[in-house]
């Protein structure tokens, strides 16, 4: 009887440390919050290991994960990140992946009077009391939106009408509940399924602000390194790149990324 209670507590303890090593835990930019849940859906049909998403702004998860955060892969917004936790072996080598290329869009409510075709100048309208931005200090997309303000010679003329959102997420939330009147967001967010009958937009010009390189890696700390390896193996399929075009992001150059890197054709 002991001989059986015994294989009994084993196997129940072997159980419980598989059902733990099924699942990973992913801290994602902001602008994933509705593409990369129907990446992990996905995922975890395909492997059977299931992805805990966590979303927020990509400076506020690398100071995180400096100070120990566990998590098992960052998919930041802004790929100096993840190079910069691989420099300081945070990361585990050679594991830095660039996924897509963010853009923005100037957005307003469905319900707004403003004519969307006069581009950024529009924010000089004088029914444009508040502008939503996410942080230039921590989220890539609040950085982009302040550069092309600055290449539009607009920034000085609209700074005391912008807000800022902890993350590109919240700028877009500032719109849809009435702070503010308009929001340069992640196009990804604009036209998500859940978000484009809520407001319309225009691109602003790939050109007016430098490029939103994004990149994923693994962490040095994870626990889970071979389930996060399929996860970002699992990013790199042709399914999943389509998937990511479909959002509004596009491809970084394959040539720009280190070999081990470079996306199946």
């Amino acid at each position: 009887m002991i001989r059986k209670r015994t294989f009994f507590f084993a196997a129940v303890l072997l159980w419980s440390g598989l059902s733990r090593a099924q699942q990973i835990t992913v801290a994602a930019a902001s602008d994933l919050q509705f593409v990369l849940p129907e990446v992990a859906a996905r995922f975890q049909r395909d492997s059977g290991i299931s992805a805990k998403l966590i979303f927020g702004s990509s400076g506020n998860f690398f100071g995180q994960i400096g100070n120990g955060a566990p998590f098992d892969l960052f998919f930041s917004a802004d790929s100096e990140y993840p190079r910069k936790l691989e420099a300081a072996g945070l990361a585990e080598p050679g594991t830095v992946y660039e996924y897509a290329v963010g853009r923005i869009v100037l957005w307003i409510p469905q319900d707004s009077a403003l004519d969307l075709n006069r581009g950024l100048t529009v924010l000089l309208d004088a029914r444009v009391k508040k502008i939503a931005i996410a942080n230039p200090e921590h989220a890539p997309y609040g950085r982009a939106a302040v550069a092309a303000l600055q290449h539009e010679n607009l920034y000085e003329k609209v700074r005391d009408k912008l807000v800022l959102g902890e993350n590109i997420s919240q700028a877009a939330s500032f719109v849809t509940s009435g702070s503010a009147d308009v929001g340069i967001v992640a196009l990804s967010l604009a036209i998500a399924p859940s978000m484009k009958e809520r407001g319309k937009y225009v691109e602003i010009p790939g050109e007016d602000y430098p490029p939103i390189r994004q990149a994923a890696v693994i962490l040095k700390s994870s626990q889970q390194k071979a389930a996060a390896r399929r996860f970002l193996d699992y990013l790199k399929s042709p399914a999943i790149i389509e998937l990511l075009k479909s959002y509004g992001f596009s491809l970084p150059p394959a040539a720009d990324q280190p070999p081990h890197t470079r996306q199946v054709p």
